[in-house]
């Protein structure tokens, strides 16, 4: 390359060296590329790659689904949740549960922007079910009290309060015996076998005891003790959230979880209990847990731990998503992540088996609580959750009589 004449570019050229003697004293000290803060543009960009990565990334080596599928599957049980919940026929039915699938969700899954969509539906619902339920009809029985209690409690827990309502439930409720709320008193005795279910013919309620119907004479179908014995530890549970007593507290009822021991599994569909025993157990889990927000831990309850790790594939076999999406939710709470083979057996049926609507379970089903109830379930098993520690309820149950735990 020519020269230029240094005579008449000497002041560049002092710049220049200057340049080259800072270059090679200071840089080296540097390792590589001098860097610079990233810019707002260049974070976002930054993050929306990683995000992409993710949901592009199989949910475990070997995995046919991806987290975009999860992610994807879990917003479609949402929205099919909310869309059946819109209906009024549907609201008036079961509005105090969709609200509490509503709240749960918005309290624990992990993922923000699902809490913030439950929350929104929530919220809206909320909204609609305190326009419907200002005050308890005259005459109200010890059923309508308990299930205004628990729309009463999901609501306020959605931010919706209403304090004369639930001051007008406590006076309500203390009316009424645990016998009246629960079918028994577990302040003096176990969960019984003598409760019929609602006559199958033409819906009448009948007394404990009885085994033909009192309208039609028809024999009468016995609830199981497990049954009997879930929804009282749920009535229990959400009265105590409400400050309204339900028949019993929540330590009378679970003080005779070890009268439902030992536990049987499915054995082959000769078990006709095991889908209730299933569900009482589901059920300790969730009221102990806040119904996915805190931990337990295996040595708690190792009987129940072990017995639901065992039969969760059972739920697969029946092809009983509703069944299997507890048992998965169950499990997670227990600590079981997706480097189980049973769970991962659980996360790949849901999402290989979610229907065209996003729902879960039988799509000719005319019941709609059998189309959103295993969709709830469906979307909790597939989510991931934020624990926030372990439970701290357990305290309070684990040294009652009778109750036989482990640390």
């Amino acid at each position: 390359m020519k020269l230029l004449c240094d005579h008449n570019f000497a002041p560049l050229a002092s710049v220049a060296l200057a340049v080259h003697l800072f270059a090679a004293t200071i840089l080296p000290l540097t390792s590589g590329t001098p860097k610079f803060p990233a810019s707002a543009h260049q974070q976002s960009e930054k993050n929306t790659a990683a995000r992409e990565a993710k949901r592009g990334r199989r949910l475990w080596p070997g995995s046919r689904f991806t987290e975009a599928e999860r992610a994807g599957a879990i917003r479609r049980g949402l929205r099919f949740i909310y869309g059946t919940a819109r209906d009024e026929q549907n609201f008036a039915a079961y509005g105090s549960d969709y609200l509490w699938c509503f709240y749960t969700i918005s309290e624990g899954v992990g993922d923000a922007a699902v809490r913030r969509e439950a929350r929104r539906m929530g919220r809206e619902r909320a909204r609609a079910w305190r326009a419907t339920h200002r005050a308890l009809p005259p005459g109200a029985d010890a059923g309508m009290i308990a299930d205004f209690a628990f729309g009463d409690d999901a609501a306020a827990s959605l931010g919706m309060r209403d304090a004369r309502l639930r001051r007008e439930l406590r006076r309500a409720a203390a009316r009424f015996s645990a016998r009246d709320f629960m079918k028994f008193d577990p302040a003096t005795e176990p969960p019984p076998s003598d409760v019929p279910e609602e006559c199958e013919f033409d819906r009448a309620a009948n007394g404990r005891g009885d085994t033909h119907c009192r309208r039609c004479q028809r024999p009468l179908k016995m609830r199981t003790r497990q049954d009997v014995w879930y929804d009282a530890l749920i009535n229990a549970y959400v009265g105590e959230r409400a400050g309204v007593r339900l028949g019993a507290s929540y330590a009378e009822v679970f003080r005779w979880l070890p009268a439902l021991r030992p536990y049987r599994g499915g054995e082959g569909g000769a078990n006709a209990e095991f889908y209730d025993t299933v569900y009482a157990l589901t059920h300790v889990v969730y009221t102990l847990n806040d119904y996915g927000q805190t931990r337990l831990s295996p040595r708690w309850l190792p009987r129940e731990y072990e017995f639901l790790r065992a039969n969760l594939r059972e739920a697969i076999r029946a092809r009983d998503a509703d069944m299997l999406g507890e048992f998965v939710d169950s499990l997670r709470a227990f600590g079981l992540t997706e480097d189980d083979a049973g769970v991962r057996e659980g996360v790949e049926y849901l999402l290989a088996h979610q229907n065209a609507d996003g729902s879960w379970g039988d799509a000719a089903e005319r019941d709609i609580y059998l189309r959103y109830h295993p969709t709830w379930g469906g979307v909790a098993a597939l989510s991931d959750y934020r624990w926030r520690g372990f439970s701290p309820r357990f305290a309070r149950v684990q040294n009652l009589p009778g109750v036989r735990v482990t640390r």
